[in-house]
């Protein structure tokens, strides 16, 4: 490869004020020099061949530097030059660290492990509105986990059966709702009436108990709409909204959290996800895009069950993108980790054992497929939680609590 060994700083002293540094895991054949010289020269200033245009101050100023290499792990630094944040923004940035590099020929996989942002790019994001702390002081829920429930099935209920069942979710105790990734405006549950439905039997719960709830509206759409749609979701009563963020983009989330008008805290769904992050050898980690979706201001996100629930996901890497959501070391509010996926109560005490507090558990087969229905799942994973955080066993607690009981009775401990 031409050039191979300007792109090599391994020696060499670094300014990371001014360069963001990514770490990318490779698998080739080639010698790891030159596999990392070729991430550095794609996603830079270089190409397949020496180039007449490409001057010593531009390659000096803008080039990326392969700064570290470890076996098959190498630390790349791009300048902060090469990125445009005032219009290109998170786009801009993923083209850059998470572009063409998957492609090239010469390398048979190679993953994006992490991403490392310098504080003078950082403070051009706001994060979020609400995060951990403004999510509990809305539910008035000062230190237990959240818990909440997905609405099943996932589509094919009316707006009113919608509304029945969060009625029902809330009464049982729950603190959070939410839409499926795959509901949105359909035919048989519109979403404006869904969102009014919702909105009285989040006022009714609050009446019939005192106890108070939330739900997310699915307000995922083109970009050209988003803005739009959930501001009409909040006119009529929404309480939260939900973006699917790997299929709307990054800026969906950025826009709904910058824009004045919107006063409703963002729950990120990551659908998508496993095809850029399962494969453990090539693609991108899920605690890049966990660190780009505090970045962009979402307020709750999806971190995985820790090896516990249906969803495949290595326990080390959910809770690292739990950890990039409760980090002090980015400068944002700090953002509600959800494990979400194949959960039931009997999972929720070794939850919150591997994952701590500040943790959003939501159920949705653990909450409707219940015996007593979704009041006596809801009661389940509510007592289950309180078993938790008072850091009593399940099959003790489950003793006093009949529907808990009945939850451990069907569907085990983890």
């Amino acid at each position: 490869m031409e050039y191979e060994d300007r792109y090599l700083h391994l020696n060499e002293a670094i300014d990371l004020d001014s360069h963001v540094i990514c770490r990318y895991k490779v698998k080739t054949d080639l010698k790891m020099t030159t596999a990392a010289a070729a991430i550095a020269t794609e996603q830079s200033t270089g190409t397949w061949t020496k180039l007449s245009t490409l001057n010593d101050d531009n390659f000096l100023k803008r080039s990326g530097k392969v700064i570290a290499i470890d076996g098959n792990v190498t630390s790349i630094a791009f300048p902060v030059e090469d990125f445009s944040l005032d219009i290109g923004g998170v786009p801009q940035i993923l083209s850059i660290i998470a572009g063409n590099l998957f492609g090239l020929d010469a390398l048979q996989g190679v993953r994006l492990e992490d991403v490392i942002f310098p504080k003078c790019m950082l403070k051009e994001f706001k994060g979020p509105k609400f995060g951990v702390d403004g999510l509990r002081s809305m539910l008035k829920r000062p230190t237990k986990p959240l818990v909440g429930t997905i609405v099943k099935p996932k589509i094919g209920l009316t707006p009113k059966e919608t509304a029945d069942y969060v009625y029902e979710a809330g009464m049982g105790g729950l603190t959070n709702g939410k839409d499926d990734e795959t509901l949105s405006n359909q035919k048989f549950c519109p979403l404006e009436d869904r969102v009014v439905a919702i909105a009285e039997a989040l006022d009714r719960v609050r009446s019939d108990s005192g106890h108070v709830m939330i739900h997310a509206i699915n307000v995922s759409t083109n970009g050209h709409q988003i803005l739009e749609v959930a501001e009409r979701a909040q006119e009529l009563g929404a309480s939260q909204l939900m973006v699917d963020v790997l299929t709307c983009g990054f800026g969906a989330i950025q826009v709904l959290a910058e824009d004045p008008s919107i006063k409703l805290p963002i729950h990120v769904h990551r659908t998508m996800h496993g095809a850029m992050t399962r494969n453990p050898e090539h693609g991108i980690n899920m605690k890049v895009f966990a660190t780009l979706s505090r970045m962009v201001g979402g307020d709750a996100l999806h971190v995985g069950t820790f090896g516990v629930g249906k969803m495949k996901g290595e326990a080390h890497e959910d809770l690292a993108n739990k950890d990039v959501c409760l980090t002090n070391d980015l400068p944002y509010k700090r953002v509600m980790p959800v494990a979400s996926g194949g959960v039931q109560p009997g999972m929720i005490k070794k939850l919150v054992e591997m994952a701590g507090m500040d943790l959003q558990i939501q159920a949705g087969g653990g909450v409707s497929g219940h015996p007593r229905g979704v009041r006596g799942g809801a009661r389940a994973m509510s007592q289950a939680v309180d078993a938790a955080a008072a850091d009593i066993p399940l099959d003790v607690y489950a003793k006093d609590h009949v529907e808990l009981a009945e939850a451990l009775k069907k569907w085990g401990l983890a």
